[in-house]
């Protein structure tokens, strides 16, 4: 606060040094490094800054997400993270398998990093910063630094939560070389042929190039802990299922995600710092089955961008009026979500995704697009269930009024 009186023009340039940035992003995960790369494209006169715990942008991540998820016009401004493209995918259950000819993309964070970087100045990203605490103004970094902004946004990810009822989608995956070429045509996003361990599992896989492929080992639990060495060795046991010698291994990465059974939206959002906008996983902006966030963070860094104004209670009204919407659009996945975790027996999971495969091409693409109509809604609820009625009935009845 000011001691003595000053006149307009030098309270004007005082507030100008004294603001480090116009918006400031903590955290320079997938959220906050799209919001900041779109804003430098379509607002270069703002002046965008992130503050990131680590020292690199987007950590180390794979964020694949379906062509048809987002607008060609939103294809076109992401193609820079774009690492690598297909045709189509495949999956394989039990009693069913089959190849779906739909586009589908991988973003890296190598990729998100070297896009910011050339958008943002180096003096407006701070790296090795640990964020203590948020204001709608102001960032306090753990090292006691405090970063002065006109307007902040909370991209930090998923925190603890007694609003919402989560469960995880948890892997660990690792990029390996082969001897030889693995003959994919394309990823396979559900490959649950596997044993059924901790819940739904299945193995995920991405080929990049003819030899190089990354590998996840993948499961629907109902926690978040896995053990990295076992993961290891069920990726190596799965590389001799498919006849494939692995000559050397590369980059891992861990992950877990939220899957959402039920809540209050607005509880949720009352339970974070009043008046700071959240984006992300920590806005709720995620598929509830599938885990994916990358559509919705596109389509948040377009509606930021798009806003008339940057003050704090413009964004924050946006951005949780986006979150909002989409929950309500979202509960039948939710419901669906409720099946597989609180009806079916962890063994028994991968029944309700077998069964949903069978479907037309069309409508699992609406479906992983969270743009489902209430027609497929009738056809995925219909026919013979995967899982005994009774308990489907208690689970529905269990969480009808917080869905």
């Amino acid at each position: 606060m000011l001691s003595h009186p000053v006149g307009a023009r030098a309270a004007a340039a005082l507030s100008l040094r004294a603001v480090d940035c116009d918006l400031l992003i903590a955290g320079g995960g997938l959220a906050g490094g799209l919001v900041a790369l779109r804003l430098a494209q379509v607002r270069p006169e703002l002046r965008v800054g992130i503050v990131e715990a680590g020292q690199s942008l987007g950590g180390n991540h794979t964020w694949s997400s379906f062509a048809q998820d987002v607008s060609a016009a939103q294809r076109a401004w992401t193609a820079p993270l774009i690492a690598h493209d297909w045709a189509e995918y495949a999956i394989r259950f039990p009693e069913h398998g089959r190849r779906i000819a739909a586009g589908y993309r991988s973003a890296t964070s190598e990729k998100l990093d070297a896009a910011v970087r050339a958008a943002i100045p180096e003096e407006r990203l701070w790296f090795g910063s640990a964020v203590s605490a948020l204001a709608p103004t102001r960032v306090m970094l753990s090292d006691g630094r405090v970063l002065n902004a006109r307007a902040t946004i909370d991209a930090r990810g998923q925190g603890p939560t007694k609003a919402i009822d989560l469960r995880w989608q948890k892997f660990l995956g690792i990029e390996v070389e082969l001897a030889e070429p693995h003959g994919l045509t394309g990823p396979i996003i559900m490959d649950a042929t596997v044993p059924q361990l901790d819940g739904y599992r299945f193995v995920y896989t991405l080929p990049f190039s003819p030899t190089r492929v990354l590998i996840e080992d993948t499961y629907y639990s109902d926690d978040g802990d896995l053990s990295p060495p076992t993961l290891r060795a069920h990726i190596a046991d799965y590389a001799v299922r498919q006849g494939w010698r692995i000559a050397h291994t590369g980059r891992e990465e861990v992950g877990v995600l939220p899957l959402a059974l039920g809540g209050n939206i607005a509880a949720f959002w009352d339970e974070g710092v009043p008046g700071v906008p959240r984006i992300g996983l920590g806005a709720g902006l995620f598929n509830p089955i599938t885990g994916y966030s990358f559509p919705d963070a596109v389509r948040t860094a377009d509606l930021i961008a798009g806003l008339p104004a940057h003050d704090p209670a413009t964004i924050y009204r946006a951005v949780r009026d986006m979150s909002t919407r989409a929950w309500g659009r979202r509960g039948l996945y939710r419901m669906l979500n409720r099946m597989l975790f609180l009806a079916a027996d962890p063994s028994e999971r991968y029944r309700v995704l077998q069964h949903f495969y069978r479907l037309d091409d069309a409508l699992v693409g609406r479906f992983y697009a969270a743009a489902s109509t209430w027609g497929d809604w009738a056809r995925i609820l219909t026919g013979v269930p995967p899982i005994p009625i009774p308990r489907a009935l208690k689970a529905l009845a269990t969480y009808r009024s917080k869905a």
